[in-house]
């Protein structure tokens, strides 16, 4: 009897031991459900390792709400990663539960010694506290679009052309082992805003959606002829790892094959995209390195190629240590997307940011539109109402799309639009000519770009921009000099109070003159003075070399000459002398601002190169005296990148 009782303990250790290896092996593969299962399987008490990897597999696999209990337990017998209590704060502030969470983060700040940890959670301690006092009800009214909801994951709705895109599992039979979930595919449906046509639910076509393979997030053009969206890795060793962006058009009735969006990288969860009204920007969530933690929401410009590129990282007043995703953009500037790790009610919350004077303010639009579930995927279709996705109690199943409104009373909307057109001068002379697909960036007063287009064949350009703030635009193209125009906002903002109309929109107008470079051609710089025989840079000559600096680093494909010429009032050996001191002082003075020396060469040309001969007035001879630059060489470079980029991209992924 006690043969058999050991041959049976041996092999309950056995299979223990070998459950445990398979659930390391899949969490390592990232099949976090059924790493879950089998960690629970295999879990005995006391396991400190195992308690924590259960946990982390519920985690990744969207059920923190379940976690908790483990973490807990992980604690409790001894695991020395402290994100444990972070993530078990988070699992019970999910739950509603705003008080054991404070008494989780009072016990282990006694002991605490992982500094970012400790900041973690002196920063959740307040969010919970303020959660205390947000009001359980807000202007947001909501509700499940029951039409197309079933107990299955429905989610990140987009709507084009009065249909609804949206993400849903209800009719895979294959099973996505990183959650435990069927495969999910994309469809659509006929919809006058929330009205929806249920019979004309339909699945997208068999080239877009793919077996065992996850089909993500979609947006469109504002035509609905273009869309992005997100597809999974198929398993395959042929395939790529991560989740990855892909692009398509609508011809001949029908979807094309998709193709890799240029934004991917090969080792990045690149997810959640969403267009611009205008199809110009891109932005989208990526795990991708040297972010701010978890994932991060990027933007890109599209070029007249239609390549993206200038990939920017939205910065950390958006972007956190933990997880934002599912930006949209409404038409005057707010940007909606979904955190866990801002002041939100747990899981993800949908979050608005908006921009003034050159400030990002974030604020969560509170209860009805948030809950202690994951609330995420916002897609307004107009200023007051939209689409967005839960998990909260009382729906349908699994995520489900719900309508909202925004029936604030005081709600009104001004959109600020700058426009211009490029010009060039013409001939020679005063008048100016258009100048067609240039292109123009709008740069914050700290150099950061905020956004970049490209000029049509009329030379025209349009950004938003916002109240109370400065701006410079930079207009760029092929044979012209890069030009700066300045602008602001400040002091022409309306008074929302005083306006009537819902929406108001103003529109600004700034121009940009681009000359073109012509090679050995002199260019006089006004107002560069040198006092009686002497070479010093004054102040205000300073200021009219520091703009000569700014068109260097404009354009860093250019190399001058920098010149000096003197009247004829003296020798020519000691004009020559002068000259020569004077822009080797000048070429000194700009090369102290980062100039590299290559760019730049001095040349005194003495009275040798007179434009007035003879001259008789004080102002004749002040026009003699003059300094001057040219273009020696110019190369030019286009940062959009090249037809052949484009291809290497593509075949290389």
């Amino acid at each position: 009897m006690k043969i058999n009782r050991l041959f049976y303990l041996i092999i309950i250790l056995n299979f223990s031991c070998v459950t445990t290896k398979t659930a390391l092996k899949d969490f390592n593969n990232a099949e976090y459900f059924d790493a879950a299962n089998k960690f629970e399987k295999s879990l005995k008490d006391g396991d400190a390792k195992n308690s924590f990897l259960l946990a982390e597999s519920l985690r990744k696999s969207n059920r923190l709400w379940q976690a908790g209990d483990f973490y807990s337990n992980a604690i409790n017998y001894g695991i020395k990663n402290e994100i444990a209590y972070y993530y078990l704060v988070l699992s019970l502030k999910a739950n509603n539960k705003y008080d054991e969470a404070d008494s989780v983060i009072s016990n282990y700040l006694v002991n605490a010694k992982d500094q970012s940890v400790i900041k973690l959670i002196n920063k959740e301690s307040v969010y919970i506290n303020n959660l205390r006092n947000y009001p359980d009800t807000s202007y947001y009214r909501v509700k499940n679009l029951t039409a197309i909801n079933t107990k299955y994951a429905e989610y990140s709705p987009s709507f084009s052309n009065d249909k609804l895109f949206f993400v849903s599992n209800r009719k895979s039979e294959k099973i996505y082992k990183g959650t435990g979930t069927p495969f999910t595919d994309l469809y659509e449906v006929k919809t006058r805003g929330a009205n929806v046509d249920i019979n004309s639910l339909k699945k997208l076509e068999d080239n877009i959606n793919q077996e065992k393979v996850n089909e993500g997030s979609i947006t469109f053009s504002s035509d609905g002829t273009y869309m992005i969206f997100a597809k999974g890795n198929n398993g395959k060793s042929s395939g790529r790892n991560n989740v990855d962006l892909y692009w398509s058009r609508f011809r001949r009735g029908g979807w094309t094959n998709p193709r890799l969006l240029n934004v991917n990288t090969s080792r990045s969860w690149d997810s959640t995209p969403f267009l611009s009204k205008d199809g110009k920007t891109l932005y989208f969530a990526s795990n991708r390195s040297k972010g701010y933690g978890g994932t991060d929401i990027y933007k890109a410009n599209v070029n007249r190629r239609g390549r993206w590129i200038n990939i920017q990282n939205l910065g950390p007043e958006i972007n956190t240590p933990g997880n934002e995703l599912f930006p949209s953009v409404t038409e005057d500037g707010r940007l909606y997307f979904s955190s866990d790790n801002h002041e939100g009610f747990g899981g993800l919350d949908i979050f608005v940011a908006s921009r003034r004077g050159g400030k990002i303010t974030i604020k969560n639009p509170g209860k009805p539109l948030n809950s202690s579930g994951d609330d995420f995927g916002v897609n307004p279709y107009n200023p007051t109402r939209g689409f967005f996705t839960s998990n909260r109690d009382g729906g349908s199943g699994d995520d489900d799309i719900y309508t909202f409104v925004n029936n604030d009373p005081n709600l009104k909307i001004v959109n600020y639009t700058l426009k211009g057109t490029t010009l060039t001068p013409k001939n020679n002379n005063m008048d100016l000519s258009i100048l067609g697909n240039s292109v123009v960036k709008l740069v914050d007063t700290s150099g950061q770009i905020i956004d970049e287009t490209f000029t049509d064949e009329n030379g025209i350009f349009a950004f938003t921009v916002y109240g109370d703030e400065n701006y410079v635009l930079i207009g760029e193209k092929e044979n012209y000099f890069s030009t700066r125009g300045e602008f602001t906002t400040i002091g022409k903002e309306l008074d929302k109070s005083t306006l009537k109309d819902f929406i108001t929109n103003v529109e600004f107008e700034k121009n940009l003159i681009l000359d073109r470079i012509v090679v050995n051609k002199s260019i006089v710089l006004d107002n560069i003075y040198y006092d009686l025989d002497k070479a010093d840079i004054r102040e205000d000559a300073a200021l009219e070399l520091d703009k000569l600096v700014v068109i260097l680093r404009d354009n860093p494909n250019i190399s001058i000459e920098l010149s000096s010429h003197t009247d004829d009032r003296a020798s020519v050996e000691y004009n020559q002398d002068l000259s020569q001191r004077r822009a080797e002082s000048a070429v000194y003075y700009i090369l102290s601002k980062g100039i590299t020396e290559n760019r730049i060469i001095a040349k005194g040309y003495g009275e040798s190169q007179l434009i007035i001969a003879n001259a008789k007035s004080e102002e004749e001879h002040q026009i003699n005296r003059r300094t001057e630059f040219k273009v020696t060489s110019y190369e030019f470079i286009d940062s959009s990148g090249s037809e052949d980029e484009e291809e290497k991209f593509f075949n290389n992924n």
